[in-house]
């Protein structure tokens, strides 16, 4: 048997997205897992879940990172008290949910670890066609990001940046995760608090349209159904 190439990083927030890109990653490599808490709503849940997927997964090695500063700058209505998560997001609009800059930042502090440990490549759930609208999801982004991180690197370092979901369906999501034997049952996607996701936020929304697409029921429980 051949011996997986070299270690990676994995930004792994224990959405659905992030562990299927777990999943690819960790078929051809040895893998490393980086997790955000900064104060998001649904930060305990998530917590959890990665856990059980650092226990499923079983990576070489896992980091889990607080990034308070983003509750305490505000802005967003994933990570503030005084505003509501929506139910809908507005057509062309970039929803409230958006925290400025968080995956610029996710990816910065992932490849200053991945410098350290030695790592290649960064792999990043990151995903532009069925997607919230987030500016920092998208191709042209991570592109500039890529350009960041070579030169503010070593010469040699040379990090890549995989975004392997970039230009997948989410229903496509699924079936590759099904197909790689993804524990979607471990994952969570809903914006709000609490251990039953809600159905109603645009995340759930979005998970729960794209299992139906793929004609697979969603192992996780939702409130109503």
């Amino acid at each position: 048997m051949s011996e997986k190439k070299e270690l990676v990083v994995v930004l792994l927030s224990s959405g659905m997205d992030s562990a299927v890109c777990a999943s690819i990653a960790a078929r051809d490599y040895r893998v490393a897992f980086i997790h955000f808490q900064y104060g998001q709503k649904s930060c305990l849940k998530e917590l959890e879940c990665f856990k059980k997927l650092v226990d499923f997964f079983k990576p070489e090695l896992y980091k889990v990172v607080e990034l308070p500063f983003l509750k305490e700058f505000g802005g967003s209505s994933l990570t503030s008290s005084e505003l509501e998560i929506p139910k809908e997001d507005r057509p062309g609009e970039i929803p409230s949910t958006y925290v400025p800059f968080r995956n610029g930042i996710f990816l910065s502090i992932a490849g200053a670890w991945a410098e350290v440990i030695g790592a290649k490549k960064v792999f990043i759930g990151a995903n532009e066609v069925d997607y919230s609208g987030y500016p920092d999801c998208r191709g042209e982004f991570l592109e500039a990001m890529q350009k960041a991180l070579n030169l503010g690197t070593r010469p040699e370092t040379q990090i890549e940046i995989v975004a392997p979901l970039l230009r997948l369906k989410k229903a496509e999501i699924v079936k590759l995760g099904i197909k790689l034997g993804t524990p979607f049952e471990l994952t969570w996607s809903c914006y709000r608090e609490g251990n039953i996701a809600c159905g109603n936020c645009a995340s759930c929304k979005l998970r729960l349209n794209a299992f139906k697409e793929a004609g697979v029921t969603d192992p996780i429980p939702y409130e109503g159904f």
